[in-house]
């Protein structure tokens, strides 16, 4: 974890790095981002498909999917730029074009993209929200997905990976409750050797959950063209406020 002198220098080669957008709060609150419908032809300069990373922490699969999908364009998300330095550093030192990194709130992510503009979106082992009243802060649940269907491309994936079987379930609720297509899901990606080479890449907290024996779990599903999600009843949420 960075600290003192450390995040502070962090944050100013942040400011030098080309792959580092981070708007002000007045350029995304209640109103359009610059490049909100610009990010192919102003960012990338190329047509390519766009995909992001929300929650992207230290960015290690936003650039281990532009390594593996030149292709495509990948820009990771997050709030923390400290943490984020790690991947724009490495999407810098090894010149990749395809590979972004936006420091935003999750919150404000419609304020950043267009309709249509998004082909896919990850969530990789995202906090969980598992205490009390926290539900609606997950990055699955109804309020979030109606934000993400303002600017995914239709059919376009959502990918969800984490280490909490809690948060699997719930999203998979979610999914089921909206009559969502659910297109892959399992409990226990390298225990039943469901993990392709896609999701067998590894973020360093990942690393830490396979060496704890922690089941790392997977779901990807679509919104199938629905702009509004009701929320669900989830009967394990009641038991973790008990």
């Amino acid at each position: 974890m960075a600290r003192g002198k450390d995040k502070l220098r962090r944050f100013a080669e942040n400011l030098t790095f080309r792959c580092m957008v981070q708007p002000e709060f007045e350029e995304v609150f209640r109103t359009d981002f610059r490049l909100k419908g610009r990010w192919r032809e102003d960012f990338f300069g190329n047509p390519n498909p766009v995909v992001l990373e929300l929650g992207c922490g230290r960015g290690e699969y936003t650039v281990s999917l532009a390594e593996r999908y030149p292709d495509k364009n990948f820009i990771g998300v997050d709030i923390k730029g400290a943490r984020m330095w790690r991947g724009a550093k490495t999407a810098t030192e090894q010149e990749m074009r395809n590979a972004g990194f936006l420091r935003t709130r999750i919150e404000f992510i419609d304020s950043c993209f267009a309709p249509g503009e998004v082909d896919e979106i990850w969530i990789t082992f995202p906090d969980p929200q598992l205490r009390k009243g926290r539900v609606k802060k997950r990055l699955t649940a109804p309020e979030f997905l109606t934000r993400y269907a303002r600017f995914l491309r239709p059919g376009g994936p959502i990918h969800l990976k984490s280490d909490c079987r809690h948060l699997h379930d719930y999203t998979r609720t979610v999914a089921e409750g909206n009559a969502l297509p659910i297109e892959a899901c399992n409990t226990d990606i390298y225990g039943t050797g469901f993990a392709d080479d896609l999701l067998s890449i590894k973020t360093t907290y990942e690393k830490r959950f396979l060496a704890q024996g922690v089941p790392i779990t997977y779901i990807r599903f679509s919104l199938d063209g629905h702009t509004e999600f009701a929320p669900v009843e989830f009967a394990p949420d009641e038991q973790l406020q008990r």
